[in-house]
């Protein structure tokens, strides 16, 4: 009896270690489905009853992406369009096999604003507030996995939705005169897209109750100093800020595109999976870089060096 208890305990969590890898790295899943009372199509059907701005991609050949938040006569706050186009930039992404890393910015020297108010009150209803929540929550997870090493370039301000967006990149740099606010709470509300489950991850429980509280104001200046920024660049000019971070984020980026995206899907698991999943995926990856090209002529470069 007591052997099959352990047996019946070993595939059940066998079961669940291949259902949570297989929700991190199988392309296309989201965290929410009809069971959990999300349903995609209605909701997109609602937010594209409010139009305006963009979300822009351009994809260079060094392999960095830029993806602009476009809607500067509203300090980049999101429409319900943006949204659902956020969503189709999120899956070109996911699909763009060169690529290594990704910029994310705000048109006109402004990050973002947050949700465009005009959507805010049509969509009035607890229910209607938490289809949206659950649609950018989706989508920003799925950002967050991406096989990309990503930073977000905060110009200006970073408010509301656009503060919570810059915590699902995997760094942050800010211009000397930006600021980051989570307003949520003067809105009567609280953070809804993921905010504040990435914030205790970056700055800790403590730190990041005083932002979310507004007791904290996070200037370029303090943010840098309870570990919210990696740097604060040199220029406030759009276009030499938006070279600094291009530079600044090369050297993460040095070599092939499959050992970059390999290593950054190894370093998600690392933060999402139980220790005995990460492990196991960690092998998996090495598995499709180990022998391969790059790992090939590394070896015979070193075997030149030791000659």
């Amino acid at each position: 009896m007591a052997l099959r208890q352990e047996m019946a305990k070993s595939l059940l969590k066998t079961s669940s270690l291949s259902g949570r890898t297989k929700l991190l790295h199988q392309t296309g899943l989201s965290l929410y489905s009809t069971s959990h009372g999300f349903y995609e199509e209605e909701v997109k059907k609602k937010l594209q009853q409010f139009p305006g701005g963009s979300i822009d991609l351009q994809k260079e050949d060094s392999g960095i992406g830029i993806l602009t938040l476009n809607n500067p006569s509203k300090m980049n706050a999101f429409s319900g369009v943006m949204m659902l186009q956020l969503l189709e930039k999120v899956i070109e992404l996911e699909n763009w096999t060169e690529g290594k890393g990704l910029i994310v910015r705000g048109a006109k020297n402004t990050f973002s604003s947050g949700s465009d108010l005009n959507a805010v009150k049509s969509l009035g209803t607890p229910e209607d507030g938490m289809a949206v929540c659950m649609f950018m929550q989706n989508t920003l997870t799925r950002f967050m996995r991406l096989p990309l090493i990503s930073v977000a370039l905060v110009q200006g301000w970073a408010l509301g939705g656009g503060a919570e967006f810059t915590t699902a990149c995997d760094f942050r740099l800010m211009t000397p005169e930006s600021k980051i606010r989570f307003v949520h709470k003067e809105m009567g509300i609280i953070p809804s897209w993921g905010g504040t489950t990435r914030l205790v991850e970056i700055i800790g429980s403590r730190q990041a109750l005083k932002v979310l509280s507004g007791a904290l104001k996070l200037d370029s200046k303090y943010a840098l100093h309870i570990g919210m920024v990696e740097e604060v660049l040199q220029s406030s000019d759009e276009s030499k800020s938006l070279e600094e971070a291009q530079e600044w984020l090369k050297q993460f980026i040095q070599g092939p595109p499959e050992v970059i995206r390999a290593l950054k899907k190894s370093v998600c698991s690392g933060r999402e999976l139980y220790l005995e999943e990460a492990l196991q995926n960690e092998r998996d990856l090495l598995g499709t870089v180990w022998g391969g090209p790059a790992n090939l002529e590394a070896i015979a470069k070193k075997g030149k060096f030791n000659k």
